[in-house]
């Protein structure tokens, strides 16, 4: 399930090759997947990032859209059951091509479940319209989308959007989790997360756990789902085995 990197008859958008990954985020007390996020890859290559690196913004959006189309499709000839969690990029919500309706309709083709997508904001731009965002986001709520703000506590708006749109789901940003076990600022800063989406009923994920100790740490503030290499790594075309042995 490759594209190829040559332009589109009628001047259509195209891509060099890509196709997707996906690692689990786990519900360590239910002992069960949560969610599986979707991860772009590039074969032959690690470096991601070659392949957002020659493209204009407007083709950027494309690219991101037709990733969601592939993880869709994908998600669907794998049986996945759990959700399927999608990173978007935040102003592509807000473009007139309306990338959000596109991936409904994408699952929809695929008969994936609506009721089983979650949308992943993602921090790496800065949002131009943020009342915007979350009208898109709670329209499709009724659905069951789940919406979560991914890498939060990296990025540009976490808070902001946070205080303006309460998602079903904070994704705690890797680098604050890292060796938490060993450093108070950033146990503090977590501690603190933590009980401000409890108060907003929020779940919290956990992401890049690679360590008993930070699984411990995390745990002790009530955490219950978790993304990381301590449980999966991302598999390439197909589900991961979940090592429930690092409870």
């Amino acid at each position: 399930m490759e594209t190829n990197s040559m332009f589109g008859s009628g001047g259509a958008p195209a891509f060099s090759p890509f196709t997707m990954a996906f690692q689990p985020i786990v519900d360590v007390v239910r002992h069960e997947v949560f969610a599986h996020e979707a991860l772009v890859r590039s074969p032959g290559t690690s470096c991601v990032a070659a392949l957002f690196g020659d493209l204009q913004p407007a083709q950027r959006y494309a690219f991101d859209q037709a990733c969601r189309g592939k993880a869709i499709a994908l998600a669907g000839s794998l049986g996945m059951e759990s959700r399927l969690s999608l990173n978007m990029l935040p102003n592509a919500l807000a473009r007139p091509e309306d990338y959000a309706s596109q991936t409904v309709l994408a699952a929809e083709r695929s008969n994936f479940p609506i009721d089983r997508l979650m949308f992943e904001v993602t921090e790496g731009e800065q949002i131009a319209n943020v009342p915007h965002l979350t009208d898109v986001l709670r329209a499709y709520k009724p659905r069951g989308l789940t919406s979560a703000i991914d890498d939060f506590g990296a990025g540009f708006a976490g808070i902001e959007l946070l205080a303006m749109f309460q998602p079903d789901v904070v994704k705690i940003d890797m680098h604050l989790v890292r060796d938490i076990h060993t450093d108070r600022v950033r146990r503090t800063i977590v501690r603190g997360l933590v009980g401000i989406c409890r108060e907003l009923g929020i779940r919290v994920v956990a992401e890049g756990v690679e360590t008993r100790e930070e699984l411990q740490v995390l745990r002790g503030f009530g955490v219950e789902l978790f993304q990381g290499y301590l449980f999966a790594r991302p598999q390439v075309e197909a589900l991961p085995v979940i090592d429930w042995r690092a409870l």
